[in-house]
């Protein structure tokens, strides 16, 4: 086949999404990117929480504020919103009806949230074996926590990684980015696509069990190992690294750069570059286990040195030789950055309404069956009546009396 006669990798597969915020709905646009079709349960009149996570704002064709956020916008698009009071048993019973032509269901509510409502696993897949229920907490399903609400910001601090980012001696600092949520949402997508390839074995689905906290701690890497090998608790370093010498932010004569070297044939590139080969050779620092002991004594000559020039001839000069090194952008010089146009990194998805929405693009990559962009995030309930339509094949009378009646009821 050619390229233009594939389908999207997960083309056919049918995603439930009762998901709000972020990890939840970064899972399910990585769904919906790789070509599965989304469709997004949402409040009637409020919405997913992050709607009104503004200002700034989404914008319309004449650039004037919408009612959503521009955080809604960052993990809904390619997705169809529908409104339906849940609480209800009219509403309750529509989700059981969609879940019976659904591959996928993707929640996040408090553990047990969702059983008063016969929305739950065990319920579910009584009527849908092949089910693929994906639930996203805080804590997990089990456990003395479990019951707890879970929030980015507390997860960075419980799971660790505060206390390894800031500078030696300062406040602990969490992430510029919600990382836990992000990477929950990642491992969840892992999950789910590793699901689908089983059940094409045995037919059947399961439950999926994400938790935010097992995913902060299982994404502190190499920094989970140096606990574990040594007893010891990594402290905060800053800009440097706890491993690697020198990989860390200097300051330049009119700014700052990354250097990352990352072994002993970088680090003998490097000293010759800054004039002082015969550092390569000091027993102290020819190898990494060595300038590490003695960061100390190594940093600070090269901190000296590193001012003695501007920022963009050491970028030059070091990238010339083949050693790691970089700027620190401000998200305008990102947009601005060579790689990232050449990468087609910033997108504008056309709306409804005769305006575009900014995204970016996926970070996944592939030759033949690649991502697409079908449609912009969704406006509150956009999509009610069609996918009550088209899904559940019910009679246009039908469904004007669900929406109607207590399906959109706030």
């Amino acid at each position: 086949m050619t390229t233009t006669e594939r389908k999207a990798p997960l083309a056919g597969l049918r995603v439930l999404d009762l998901t709000r915020v972020l990890a939840g709905p970064w899972c399910t646009q990585n769904l919906a990117d790789l070509g599965a079709e989304v469709i997004k349960v949402e409040r009637p009149g409020a919405g997913d929480d992050t709607r009104g996570w503004g200002p700034p704002y989404l914008q319309d064709g004449h650039r004037a504020d919408t009612e959503d956020a521009a955080y809604f916008g960052a993990a809904n698009r390619n997705k169809e919103s529908i409104t339906l009071d849940i609480g209800t048993a009219q509403g309750a019973e529509v989700v059981r009806q969609l879940v019976r032509r659904c591959d996928i269901l993707v929640e996040n509510f408090k553990v047990g949230g969702l059983k008063k409502y016969g929305l739950d696993y065990e319920s579910l897949q009584a009527i849908n074996p092949a089910l693929i229920y994906c639930s996203i907490t805080g804590f997990g399903q089990t456990g003395p926590y479990a019951s707890r609400p879970g929030y980015d910001f507390m997860i960075q601090g419980l799971g660790g990684l505060m206390s390894l980012t800031g500078e030696p001696g300062g406040e602990p600092q969490k992430a510029g980015v919600a990382v836990a949520d992000v990477m929950t949402g990642m491992y969840a997508t892992v999950a789910v696509l590793a699901a689908v390839v089983e059940r094409h074995r045995s037919g059947l689905g399961q439950h999926l069990d994400i938790a935010l906290l097992d995913c902060q701690v299982a994404m502190m890497a190499n920094q989970n190992m140096n606990y574990l090998c040594t007893g010891q608790a990594p402290q905060r370093p800053g800009n440097a690294h706890q491993n690697l010498v020198p990989y860390q932010v200097f300051e330049a004569s009119d700014g700052h750069l990354i250097v990352a070297v990352g072994n002993d044939a970088q680090f003998r590139s490097f000293a010759q570059e800054l004039g002082h080969p015969e550092w390569a050779d000091d027993p102290r620092f020819a190898r990494n286990a060595g300038r590490v002991m003695h960061r100390d004594e190594l940093v600070p000559m090269l901190a000296q040195v590193m001012q003695s020039r501007t920022r963009d001839s050491w970028l030059q000069a070091l990238e010339a030789v083949g050693i790691p090194a970089g700027p620190i952008n401000t998200m305008e010089q990102v947009y601005q950055d060579p790689q990232v146009l050449a990468r087609g990194l910033r997108l504008d998805l056309p709306t409804g309404q005769g305006g575009s929405v900014p995204s970016v693009a996926s970070p996944l990559r592939l030759s033949a069956t690649p991502v697409q962009y079908r449609s912009a995030p969704p406006r509150l309930g956009e999509h009610t009546r069609e996918v009550l339509a088209r899904v559940l094949e019910l009679s246009p009378d039908k469904v004007e009396a669900l929406v109607s009646g207590s399906v959109e009821q706030a």
